[in-house]
């Protein structure tokens, strides 16, 4: 899909790639003789190509520039995905709706393309699944709360469909194996039969999400990535969505260490429940202390869930109520830590 003329390319210009799932419909957003492409050009100032692959190319010297003009490319993927039309004036009204930050409004649905879709079930759920998608905010995003209140499932599904739509090229999900006091380094078989039984609630979401064999088959072609939290040490996680999951189990180094290996064109979703560690007595945890540190500072969203945002069984929330009850009085006896 290369095109007969090329603009100039701007000095000290960088590029991105985006990795669509269907080649077709990249050709459907590049238009008859890229007539799309030279309307997303001119409206946004940029130069795109479509080697093929299902690639699409994006060249521009801002990287705010070459991050609107992905949010474009993104929406008109999904609207292509759903079999709307692509033409030039529909080109234009994307780049008007991406260039509109008061006006835009980011709806509480979570689309898979060819997958399942998930909506919030509560208020709580409507503000966080607003603070994933809110690329142009926020690049990490705490989801702390009781169990049962979908902040794992949630943060899976929307990293399932930043996968499929191209938006990034590899969802990654780590995990602090630290439950029953099992060391993995004595645990039989390889790392993924290790880390394996403690990501089962990780892979269910992620076949609600895609379904059986699209999940298969992303984990086998490396797209999805899971790895304890250890693994993540040394290295930078460039144009991924990383989801750290039970993360009351990392400890303050821990969490230092996966926070900071965020790179260039990724965002990471950090879920977990502050009252439901099991790290050793004294230990204190990495996610109350990153909370404390990291609140207040810009592009990055806490969203605290409780009691009325869980979703499972009805007898869940009155569970939940009752041992939070009893932790607030056994930290008022005498002699309480």
């Amino acid at each position: 899909m290369s095109r007969s003329s090329k603009p100039r390319r701007p000095r000290k210009a960088a590029s991105e790639t985006l990795h669509f799932e269907d080649s077709d419909l990249v050709r459907i957003i590049a238009g008859p003789g890229h007539e799309n492409f030279a309307t997303l050009e001119r409206e946004l100032e940029v130069q795109l190509e479509a080697p093929g692959g299902g690639q699409i190319v994006i060249t521009a010297e801002e990287a705010r520039t070459r991050i609107e003009a992905r949010r474009v490319l993104n929406a008109l993927y999904g609207r292509a995905s759903e079999g709307l039309p692509i033409d030039p004036p529909a080109a234009r009204a994307a780049c008007l709706m991406a260039d509109d930050d008061a006006g835009e409004e980011i709806d509480a649905v979570i689309r898979v393309p060819r997958g399942a879709s998930f909506a919030a079930r509560t208020n709580g759920q409507q503000s966080y699944v607003k603070a994933l998608k809110n690329d142009r905010a926020y690049d990490m995003i705490f989801g702390v709360g009781p169990a049962g209140t979908g902040k794992t499932l949630l943060a899976v599904a929307y990293g399932a469909s930043q996968l499929a739509l191209g938006a990034v090229e590899r969802l990654i999900i780590t995990r602090p194996a630290v439950e029953a006091g099992e060391r993995l380094g004595f645990l039989p078989g390889d790392l993924t039969e290790k880390i394996d039984p403690y990501l089962l609630p990780i892979w269910d979401a992620l076949r609600d999400s895609l379904g059986q064999r699209i999940s298969e088959k992303m984990r086998e072609e490396g797209r999805v990535e899971v790895a304890p939290l250890a693994f993540m040490r040394g290295r930078t996680l460039n144009k991924a969505f990383v989801i750290v999951d039970e993360a009351q189990n990392a400890t303050i180094p821990q969490m230092r260490m996966v926070l900071t290996r965020l790179g260039e064109g990724s965002r990471m979703a950090v879920t977990g429940d502050p009252t439901q560690t099991d790290l050793r007595r004294g230990e204190p945890s990495g996610l109350p202390h990153a909370l404390r540190l990291l609140q207040d500072e810009e592009r990055i969203a806490v969203h605290r869930f409780d009691r009325s945002d869980v979703v499972r069984h009805g007898l869940v929330a009155r569970i939940v109520d009752a041992y939070e009850r009893d932790d607030a009085a056994r930290k008022d006896e005498p002699g309480h830590d």
